[in-house]
């Protein structure tokens, strides 16, 4: 394919040369003409292990090349990424004057392309980003419209400083935000020969994909950092603690517990971070990640609270009671807390969960229901058809439990659902349905 580059920073250099590699026509674009002098002469413009040979033997090759014509570079390519720089402004925004100058210009050199072009922003930015900002200056310059006379695709980096020629050849993923199917196929295209897997989604999914990533992988330095400084503090193998962790593929390096839903609660999570969070602090250690958990978690339930009484209803049905579906443990439960505020500020509640027997109860568990909702007996009901005659608001807490796909036939029901239910997108679209963090 004939591919333009614009921007040839980091990304820009790396992309280039690889897709060269691969055995595209690409031509890199860029204002800064040190930049393109390096790569003309088969040097490379950033400080990569293997880059340079790489530029030098696709520019000999004839497969790559570079200019500061932007309007000629995109009239004779099919596909311009754009992986200009978008750095942090002093008060955390994203500088976008560099990716809004280059939609720009190649909104002014559309028309006179001889086929349909794809842009693609290759640059990491801000959740609708592309919709919002790039789409309409592109359809100003242009007098085309996104989706009919050009396609629009985001394509997140997923490149490592010093291992980023292997990271592009053997990527975890390709994620392929599309405007539109055309535009996806033509990208698809592009990284037909490209191992690991595809995903083609909606722009502003792909564009947050990328700040996921990175939250995370930032989330991680800082947790195993905060271990290690307790560890040393008491006197600990912070090394042996984490290869220990690590080796736990089921739960701790794993899908699990990454799935949008409700606050978590239980026997377990809140009372040994409340212990570890008081040994560090009696040792006078700050530790503001894994101190920020439970606030985050209790801000979680406050959404749901403020959520609920926004809506302006009384009458409400919580499906579910436990803090795990399937389970009677009510000890710690959000659904709990859920029901304990919502009652003191005075809304008429009802409950259902099949596994909540409070006859069966006993031990702890009962001495906590007792201690925190003494009055549970007059909240139960014993069928979800009770629950759902009762209720204005649906709480749905419970899989398990959750009869509520025909609740949607009645305007009078709403349902907020915290476990993401099977025909969540039916009943989106149905109306009457709000997803807690979907």
């Amino acid at each position: 394919m004939r591919v333009a580059v614009f921007g040839l920073g980091y990304v820009g250099a790396v992309s280039a040369a690889c897709f060269a590699e691969a055995g595209h026509e690409v031509v890199g674009v860029d204002t800064n003409p040190l930049k393109l002098d390096l790569m003309r002469d088969g040097r490379t413009p950033v400080l990569e292990p293997g880059l340079e040979e790489l530029i030098a033997h696709n520019v000999r090759a004839g497969r790559l090349r570079v200019t500061d014509d932007a309007a000629a570079a995109t009239t004779s390519s099919e596909v311009s990424l754009v992986c200009v720089g978008t750095p942090s402004r002093a008060n955390g925004s994203t500088d976008l004057s560099a990716l809004r100058q280059t939609a720009e210009a190649i909104g002014q050199a559309l028309p006179s392309a001889s086929s349909r072009h794809v842009v693609v922003i290759r640059s990491t930015c801000p959740p609708g980003t592309c919709r919002e900002t790039v789409v309409p200056i592109l359809e100003a310059n242009s007098g085309l419209v996104a989706g009919h006379g050009f396609g629009v695709a985001v394509n997140p980096e997923f490149l490592r400083e010093g291992t980023s020629l292997h990271d592009f050849r053997h990527p975890p993923k390709t994620v392929i935000g599309q405007i539109d199917v055309k535009s996806g196929d033509v990208m698809t295209r592009l990284y037909e020969d490209t191992e690991g897997p595809v995903f083609r989604v909606p722009l502003e999914v792909a564009e947050t994909v990328k700040y996921a990533d990175n939250a995370f992988h930032a989330l991680k330095i800082s947790f195993a950092n905060e271990i290690g400084s307790a560890c040393r503090e008491f006197g600990i193998d912070s090394h042996q603690v984490m290869e220990i962790f690590c080796s736990d593929t089921k739960l701790n390096i794993s899908t699990a517990y990454l799935r949008p839903g409700f606050a978590f609660g239980g026997s377990c999570l809140p009372k040994d971070l409340r212990s570890f969070t008081h040994a560090t602090g009696r040792a006078d250690l700050r530790l503001p990640l894994i101190e920020s958990i439970l606030p985050s978690n209790e801000t979680h339930l406050r959404r749901l609270i403020d959520l609920v009484i926004g809506l302006g209803r009384r009458r409400v049905g919580i499906v579910g009671l436990a803090f795990k579906s399937g389970t009677d443990d009510l000890r710690e439960s959000p659904l709990v807390e859920l029901s304990e505020q919502l009652l003191g500020k005075g809304f008429d509640l009802r409950i259902y969960d099949p596994a909540v027997t409070l006859s069966q109860i006993v031990g702890s568990n009962r001495e906590y229901i007792q201690r925190r909702i003494p009055h549970l007996s007059t909240l139960l009901v014993e069928t979800s058809e009770e629950l759902f005659d009762h209720a204005e608001i649906c709480v749905v807490g419970s899989a398990q439990a959750a009869r509520v796909a025909e609740l949607t036939t009645s305007d009078r029901h709403v349902i907020i659902d915290l476990v993401r239910l099977p025909d969540a997108d039916a009943l989106r679209k149905r109306g009457g349905y709000i997803g807690i963090a979907w």
